[in-house]
């Protein structure tokens, strides 16, 4: 059974990318870092045999990978349809702005998904950083009322989760939203080991 990585990564388009980011440190730099991370996802993820990997971009220039549209809708109506959209099997979904993610931290999602139906990976500002599925059909109320962009989205996104799945948690690590974000993250090589 094929395990699918997905990497949700917006278009490189300057202005469109890391906008919380770029109030702080550019537009310029900010897009910079989204190509850099991204692309060394793609480079070190990509190589991987234990899965197969796909970016999932909004339209506009793209990464060299095997691509496919995130859609429109919310941040969860895009997750939610490309957890629905391959063959039955394990998917896990990850963003693009996370350059302390390794392969290490991939392998133990699907592990996670041998023995649950469901794996996040919390991150550490109240939100999350991985989100995967065993199987489908998923339930009806998987990533509606989340406040996305807040402390709230991991409990929100939990609490439609209903009782009888199970649930595990990977790794906490930190998404780059701001630019104190960026120093700390400023270490971690993009999909390194």
């Amino acid at each position: 059974m094929t395990r699918y990585l997905v990497l949700m990564a917006k278009a490189p388009v300057l202005g469109r990318v890391k906008t919380r980011l770029a109030r702080e440190i550019g537009p310029l730099a900010a897009l910079r870092f989204h190509r850099l991370t991204a692309e060394g996802l793609i480079r070190t993820l990509g190589r991987d045999r234990r899965w197969r990997l796909v970016v999932a971009t909004t339209p506009g220039p793209r990464f060299r990978a095997r691509l496919v549209p995130q859609g429109e809708g919310d941040l969860g109506a895009r997750m939610r349809r490309l957890l629905e959209r391959f063959p039955w099997g394990p998917v896990v979904i990850i963003g693009a702005d996370i350059p302390g993610v390794t392969r290490t931290h991939i392998e133990a999602a699907f592990r996670a998904l041998d023995a649950h139906d469901f794996v996040f990976g919390p991150a550490a500002d109240g939100g999350y950083w991985l989100v995967g599925a065993k199987r489908r059909p998923l339930p009806a109320g998987l990533f509606r009322n989340v406040r996305w962009s807040t402390e709230h989205a991991l409990a929100d996104t939990l609490a439609g989760v209903p009782s009888r799945f199970s649930v595990a948690r990977i790794a906490m690590l930190e998404d780059v939203d701001d630019a104190a974000a960026l120093r700390r993250a400023s270490g971690a090589p993009a999909g390194a080991a």
